[in-house]
C-alpha cells in the first residue's frame, strides 16, 4: 500500500498530461501511487497513459467506456486507490519539484486528516500569480478544527489542494456529484469531519488556467449546478461540525460571495439566465441565513449582498449598470489626460531634439537611480567619490517631483519631464545611471554612459529570461538591447556578475569588474557607526535587530509579502525589533521609520545601508541586498517558502538552497526553528557564508568608488596618488 495515492482525471488533457503525468513520477519522494481514469478521452491521452504504466508500476489506468465527468471519474479512481491519503490532481495541473516530499513530511509530522497545501496560477500565456492562501496558512495553528480556526474556510474550495485520509473518505462514504462545483461538498464536508487540518506553505500544485475549454469561461447553464452544491455542503456542514453554529455564518457568507462572483461573470452568467440566478441565489440566502447574522462586507459588496437577499433585481442591476457608466467615465477622463501628457510630452521632445545639436557641456555628470526615484545606490556613491577626486565635474541629479525633498542639502538636481530634465539629458558629457535610461534618449557622440547597475544577480536578466517567459515584464528583448547598446562602462561587483552581464547584455561596453561603490561604506563601516545608526532609528543598544526584506515577484501584483511579520515578532519575544523594508517598486516618496514599536516599516527609509548597520540579521529570499549585507559578515536567513515556484517561474543563476549565503527555510515553522534554535549564527551557517563572501564579496574593500571614478573620469581626476588596485576590464 502506497502512503500517498494521486487520482488523476484525464479526459481531453493530451497537450498537458505528460507534464503531469512526469511531475508526479519523477519525484524523489517514491512511495506514490498514481490512479489515472481515462474518461473516454477523445484524443491521444489513453496513448500517452499506456506508454507511462509500461515503464512505471506506480501508474494505474482504469479505463471508462463512456464519459462520465470529473466527479464520478473521481469516484472510479478513489475505489482503485490504496494509499493511506489521497490527493485529487487535475490532467491539465501538474505539482512542484519536491513536493511530494513536502508533503509526506508535513503529513507524518502532524498527522492531519486533512492537508492544505499552497498553489500558484499559470495562466495561458505563461504568466504566474501567486494565491493568496499564504497569509491565511501562515497564520494558521499547526493542527486545527473547522470551528476552531475558520478563516480556513476562504480558502479556494477545490480538491486539488487537499490531501485527505483515506479513512475519513470511507467514515463518510463521499462520493462527488456530477456536473460542476463539484468541489464545493468535498471540500466543506472533509473539513468539517476532519479532528485535525494542517497546510504546508509551500507551492505544491501548479494551476494551469488554459485559454479554452476551462468551466470558469463557459457560459451556460451548467453554472446553476452551484445552488445542489451549496445545498449540499451547508447539509454535510450541519451534520459533520461538533460545533456547526461556529461555522455557519463564515460559510454562509463565503457562499454569498462564491454565488455573486459567478453572477457577474458575462462569460459564465447572462442574457435571460441572470434572472434565473439571481432569484435562485435569493432563495438559497434565505434559506442558510443564520439565525444570528453573518459578518457581511463594508461598502459596496455588502450592498450587493443585502440586494441579493431581499430579491432586489432591478436594483441590484441598477447598481451593476451605475458602476459599469463610472468605469466608463473614469476610463474617457483617463484618455483625455493621457492625451494632453503626449502633447505635453511631444514639445518637450522637440526641445530635446534642438538641445541635442548645442555641444556637449563637457563638465556636466547627470546621474539617476532607481528610475528618477532619488539620491541611492552606486550612482550617489560615484558622485559622492567624484566631488571628491574630481572637482571639476558638475553633478546632477535627476528626480521625480515627489523625491526632491529626500536629496541630501546641496545636491543639485532637474526635475523629471521638465525642460530643464531634457535639456541636462541633451548636454551631459557624462550620464550614471543604475537602470536605463528612457527610450527616446540620444547616445550623443563624446558622450559616456556609465551603468552601475543595482546588485548582483541571483535571477536571470536581460536576454537570459528568454528561457523564462512567465516572469518577463519586458518581452521587447531588442528594445532591452537597444538600451543597453547605449552603455560605454558596465560596473560589475564580482567575477560572477561580470560572467552574467557577458550572456544577458551582449553589447560592446567594457565592463569593470570593481566591486560595488555603495558597499564601500559597509566595507569601511565601525562599531561605532552601526551604533550611531541605532540611536538614530531609537533602537536600544541591547536589542536584536531582524531587518526582512523581501523582493518583488512580477506575477504578485498585490506585492504580498510572504511573512506574517507581526507573528514572527511575538514569536521573537519582547527583545528583538523587526524591520520591514518591502522592495523599492512599492514605496511611497514620504521618508523616514514609521513608529518605534517591535514591528518597524523601514520601506521608505532613504539610506538603505543604515538599515544594514542596525541589524544583527537579515531575512530575505531573492533579493539581491543579500549580497551586499554579506560584506558585514552578519547572519542571513533565507526564507523562501515558493522557491520553487520562483526558480521556475523567474529563472535564477544558481540554486540557492544549495549555495546559500546562511540558514534556509522553506516554511514558516522552518524559520519559527531557525531562531528558536539560534542555528542562524551555528557553523554550518558560517561556513555557508564564508564561502557566499569568497565568491561574491571579494572586491568589496571600500575602494570600488574610486576604482570606477578614476577609469571613467580619467581627465577629470585631480591625483593618481595612493589609489586602490587597478579595476579588472572585461
Amino acid at each position: 500500500m502506497a502512503f500517498v495515492s494521486v487520482v488523476v482525471p484525464v479526459h481531453g488533457v493530451q497537450g498537458y498530461l505528460r507534464r503531469c503525468l512526469d511531475s508526479l513520477l519523477d519525484q524523489s519522494f517514491t512511495d506514490v501511487q498514481v490512479v489515472a481514469v481515462d474518461d473516454c478521452s477523445p484524443d491521444a491521452s489513453a496513448a500517452i497513459l499506456a506508454e507511462y504504466a509500461a515503464r512505471d508500476p506506480r501508474l494505474h489506468v482504469v479505463t471508462l467506456e463512456t464519459n462520465v465527468g470529473q466527479g464520478p471519474a473521481r469516484n472510479i479512481g478513489l475505489e482503485h486507490a490504496t494509499g493511506e491519503y489521497v490527493w485529487f490532481l487535475d490532467g491539465d495541473d501538474w505539482i512542484a519539484d519536491g513536493a511530494l516530499a513536502a508533503v509526506a513530511d508535513r503529513l507524518r509530522r502532524t498527522e492531519p486528516d486533512v492537508l492544505l497545501v499552497d498553489w500558484v496560477r499559470e495562466t495561458w500565456t505563461g504568466r504566474m500569480r501567486t494565491s493568496t492562501a499564504g497569509k491565511v496558512y501562515r497564520a494558521a495553528p499547526e493542527v486545527f478544527t473547522l470551528h476552531g480556526w475558520t478563516p480556513i474556510i476562504g480558502v479556494l474550495h477545490v480538491a486539488w489542494n487537499k490531501i485527505v485520509r483515506r479513512e475519513l473518505l470511507d467514515k463518510l462514504e463521499f462520493r462527488f456529484d456530477p456536473g460542476w462545483y463539484e468541489d464545493l461538498p468535498y471540500t466543506y464536508g472533509a473539513l468539517a469531519a476532519a479532528e485535525r487540518i494542517s497546510v504546508l506553505d509551500r507551492v505544491c500544485v501548479h494551476y494551469r488556467q488554459r485559454r479554452v475549454g476551462a468551466a470558469t469561461r463557459t457560459l451556460g447553464d451548467g453554472h446553476f449546478a452551484i445552488f445542489p452544491a451549496w445545498t449540499r455542503t451547508h447539509e454535510m456542514v450541519e451534520i459533520l461540525s461538533p460545533e456547526a453554529s461556529v461555522v455557519r455564518p463564515v460559510l454562509f457568507q463565503q457562499m454569498v460571495w462564491h454565488l455573486l462572483k459567478v453572477l457577474g461573470n458575462r462569460n459564465r452568467v447572462d442574457g435571460s439566465a441572470r434572472r434565473r440566478f439571481f432569484d435562485q441565489t435569493s432563495e438559497i440566502y434565505q434559506r442558510f441565513l443564520p439565525e444570528g447574522g453573518y459578518p457581511a462586507p463594508p461598502k459596496i459588496e455588502g450592498l450587493k449582498h443585502r440586494l441579493a437577499g431581499s430579491g432586489r433585481y432591478r436594483t441590484f442591476e441598477m447598481l451593476r449598470s451605475v458602476n459599469r457608466w463610472r468605469t466608463l467615465a473614469r476610463r474617457k477622463v483617463r484618455r483625455a489626460r493621457q492625451q494632453l501628457r503626449e502633447g505635453r510630452a511631444l514639445l518637450l521632445r522637440a526641445y530635446y531634439r534642438l538641445q541635442l545639436r548645442l555641444p556637449v557641456d563637457e563638465t556636466l555628470v547627470l546621474y539617476s537611480a532607481y528610475w528618477h526615484r532619488g539620491y541611492a545606490c552606486n550612482p550617489a556613491a560615484v558622485y559622492e567619490k567624484a566631488g571628491e577626486l574630481a572637482p571639476r565635474l558638475r553633478g546632477v541629479w535627476a528626480v521625480k517631483p515627489d523625491r526632491v525633498a529626500s536629496l541630501p542639502p546641496g545636491v543639485d538636481y532637474v526635475v523629471s519631464g521638465t525642460r530643464a530634465y531634457h535639456r541636462a539629458m541633451a548636454r551631459a558629457k557624462y550620464l550614471v545611471n543604475n537602470v536605463n535610461w528612457p527610450d527616446w534618449a540620444t547616445k550623443r557622440p563624446g558622450s559616456v554612459h556609465l551603468m552601475t547597475h543595482h546588485g548582483t544577480p541571483l535571477k536571470v536578466m536581460g536576454l537570459d529570461q528568454v528561457r523564462f517567459p512567465g516572469g518577463v515584464k519586458d518581452p521587447d528583448f531588442p528594445a532591452q538591447m537597444r538600451r543597453a547598446d547605449r552603455w560605454d562602462f558596465s560596473v560589475a561587483a564580482n567575477a560572477f556578475t561580470t560572467e552574467r552581464w557577458a550572456s544577458a547584455y551582449p553589447c560592446k561596453h567594457e565592463t569593470i569588474e570593481t566591486g560595488y561603490p555603495r558597499n564601500d561604506r559597509l566595507a569601511l563601516a565601525t562599531a561605532e557607526d552601526a551604533a550611531a545608526v541605532r540611536e538614530r532609528l531609537g533602537i536600544s543598544a541591547g536589542a536584536t535587530v531582524v531587518l526582512y526584506a523581501p523582493t518583488h515577484r512580477e506575477w504578485n501584483t498585490e506585492s504580498r509579502m510572504l511573512l506574517d511579520v507581526e507573528d514572527f515578532a511575538r514569536h521573537l519575544g519582547p527583545n528583538h525589533v523587526v524591520l520591514v523594508r518591502a522592495h523599492y517598486f512599492y514605496v511611497k516618496a514620504a521618508h523616514g521609520e514609521e513608529g518605534a514599536g517591535q514591528v518597524r516599516d523601514v520601506s521608505a527609509y532613504p539610506v538603505v545601508e543604515d538599515l544594514y548597520l542596525a541589524a544583527d540579521v537579515l531575512i530575505t529570499d531573492y533579493s539581491s541586498l543579500m549580497f551586499d549585507y554579506a560584506v558585514l559578515d552578519r547572519p542571513i536567513v533565507i526564507f523562501a517558502p515558493d522557491w520553487e515556484a520562483y526558480k521556475t517561474v523567474r529563472g535564477t543563476y544558481f540554486d540557492l538552497f544549495e549555495e546559500p549565503p546562511g540558514a534556509v527555510a522553506a516554511s514558516y515553522p522552518d524559520l519559527l526553528d531557525v531562531f528558536r534554535t539560534g542555528s542562524y549564527g551555528d557553523p554550518p551557517a558560517a561556513k555557508a557564508r564564508a564561502a557566499f563572501r569568497q565568491r561574491f564579496c571579494h572586491l568589496d574593500d571600500g575602494g570600488a568608488a574610486e576604482r570606477v571614478v578614476r577609469k571613467v573620469f580619467a581627465p577629470f581626476v585631480t591625483s593618481t596618488a595612493d589609489q586602490p588596485e587597478a579595476a579588472t576590464v572585461r
